[in-house]
């Protein structure tokens, strides 16, 4: 697929925009665990509502499994944002980011009668912002843009010139 020539002007700038505000919440969620040194994930996982609540209740209340889980979350997320943003190994950097926030879903699924300790935006039934954001990387995985704009593009010249 040449994707140089696959998409519109309009359908790339979209498409770039969606990453990078995609990728800008993923980064800036990432930077604000690493600048508060207090942070731990230890009340979302013991909030954790549904069929999995029991695995992320004990992911927190083992300590080596929370400081792995902390640390994941911190440079995780900052991670995804940055690739997402540079345009660099986005797609390893969607898929990333789809796992993060399928786990986020799982751990307070929004159903009705979820009563969480965790300040929410609105009511969810089924769907929340997660689940959009999944959505959303999904049409990033498939409709890429790092090709275009961004760092992949100089990643794939220097590795194709390689291979010649």
């Amino acid at each position: 697929m040449n994707e140089l020539t696959s998409y519109s002007r309009p359908q790339t700038f979209w498409l770039v925009i969606l990453r990078l505000l995609i990728g800008w919440h993923f980064l800036y969620e990432g930077l604000v665990k690493i600048f508060n040194s207090g942070w731990t994930a230890y009340p979302y996982l013991m909030d954790s509502q549904g069929f999995l609540s029991d695995f992320f209740h004990s992911l927190a209340e083992n300590e080596g499994f929370l400081a792995i889980s902390n640390y994941v979350n911190i440079y995780g997320l900052t991670l995804i944002g940055l690739g997402l943003i540079l345009g660099c190994l986005s797609r390893y950097a969607s898929i990333g980011g789809i796992i993060f926030l399928a786990l986020y879903f799982l751990s307070h699924p929004p159903y009705i009668g979820s009563e969480s300790m965790m300040p929410t935006e609105g009511s969810y039934l089924w769907v929340d912002k997660n689940l959009i954001e999944i959505g959303a990387l999904m049409v990033l995985l498939y409709f890429p843009t790092s090709h275009i704009i961004g760092l992949d593009r100089y990643i794939s010249k220097f590795f194709k010139r390689k291979t010649a």
